[in-house]
């Protein structure tokens, strides 16, 4: 189990760092580069849901810190395979409920899939664009306790957190 394991984890971060280099495509004016982008992003998702079928929700205990953050990566960026980020987010609950989970990743997840379901975000991490030179979230539940809400979660303020994005 552990060499399976072992290689479970280099498949994840092989996976993340395939992401990483191919996020650039998500808003690419291509359509063949959107293209590429979904299909990468659904083979890591199907790929995801195997793994979760052997092992349930790949923890940093299971697969180390790295390949767990990876597999949080995969299942943030399954926008197009809801079913598969919705059951990243049960069994990640799941883990952060018994401490093997990030509240923090876990948080930006739950945010995604929501936005996702068509439904408001709880702790603003998702970003709909830009109005006035500034980031504005998608539309949240209870926005005037939204910094209280990510501060129990690790992240910081929203005005801390859009201070890193770019304008476009």
């Amino acid at each position: 189990m552990a060499s399976d394991l072992a290689g479970v984890a280099a498949e994840l971060n092989r996976m993340a760092a395939a992401d990483h280099r191919a996020t650039h495509r998500a808003n690419s004016p291509d359509p063949a580069e959107q293209l590429a982008w979904r299909r990468l992003t659904a083979q890591h998702a199907d790929r995801l849901d195997e793994i979760m079928d052997a092992h349930g929700w790949p923890t940093a205990e299971l697969v180390g810190a790295d390949a767990a953050r990876a597999a949080w990566l995969i299942a943030q960026h399954a926008d197009r395979q809801l079913d598969v980020q919705r059951r990243a987010l049960r069994l990640m609950e799941q883990a952060a409920a018994d401490g093997t989970a990030d509240p923090r990743d876990l948080a930006f997840l739950r945010d995604r899939t929501l936005v996702n379901e068509g439904r408001k975000q709880i702790y603003g991490t998702q970003i709909a664009g830009v109005q006035d030179g500034a980031p504005v979230p998608w539309p949240c539940e209870d926005p005037e306790h939204m910094d209280d809400r990510r501060t129990e979660v690790g992240i910081p303020p929203f005005a801390e957190y859009i201070a890193q994005f770019p304008l476009a």
